[in-house]
């Protein structure tokens, strides 16, 4: 008599047609992530699974998705790749953000060098770990979050340096930025557990890859 396979179905076996759709779909997203346009998409696409958008940190992105306490995410690249996978989407440039009446506001674009002399303000939740030749350290305590950075750059006591998106998100009527001409990018990707990959992580990634309804999966 044939012996009976009892060995344990494989976390990433492929789900049969007739599984009704999760619930719940949850959608890690970065600080200045636009994922919007995509979650219309889902809603249209995907009437029968809620979409809950969770704010995660670029320090914690990994852990969150290790920890499944999100399905897939946006993240801010780089990341450790090991066991994820991650499909870069765009790019953003980097840009200084200061007081609306300081004398750098007259360029419509900077470079590093017309930076010299100012103080640069690096956050703890600093995404871009640049260091610009002739900008001066602070003398007072770094702050906690880009928020608090702005603050202080309305404030006129020094500059920041943040992907534009940041910038955006945090924009104030007594700040303006400029961009920063060869300053280094940041990345946004999609990314998620490998042995995770659900029908409805495929599902987000057909939207974000811009697959129409009845593209096959490539």
């Amino acid at each position: 008599m044939a012996r009976r396979d009892r060995s344990p179905r494989s976390r990433d076996a492929p789900v049969p047609p007739d599984t009704p759709p999760a619930e719940l779909f949850r959608l890690g997203a970065v600080p200045g992530a636009t994922p919007g346009k995509w979650i219309s998409l889902w809603r249209e696409r995907m009437p029968r699974t809620r979409l809950e958008l969770v704010e995660i940190s670029p320090a914690s992105q990994r852990d969150q998705l290790v920890a499944g306490s999100v399905d897939a995410a946006l993240v801010r690249l780089p990341i450790d790749k090991t066991d994820l996978h991650a499909i870069p989407l765009y790019d953003e440039v980097p840009v200084v953000v200061f007081s609306s009446d300081s004398a750098l506001s007259v360029a419509e674009e900077l470079t590093p060098e017309d930076l010299a002399g100012e103080v640069l303000i690096v956050p703890e939740d600093d995404v871009l770990r640049l260091t610009v030749p002739g900008t001066l350290e602070p003398r007072f305590v770094a702050p906690t979050d880009t928020k608090a950075a702005v603050e202080l750059a309305a404030a006129g006591v020094g500059i920041l340096i943040v992907p534009m998106s940041l910038a955006r998100l945090h924009h104030r009527k007594d700040v303006t930025y400029r961009t920063l001409a060869g300053g280094p990018t940041s990345s946004i990707a999609l990314a998620w557990v490998a042995q995770r990959t659900t029908p409805e992580v495929e599902a987000f990634v057909g939207i974000v890859r811009g697959r129409s309804t009845r593209s096959s999966r490539s």
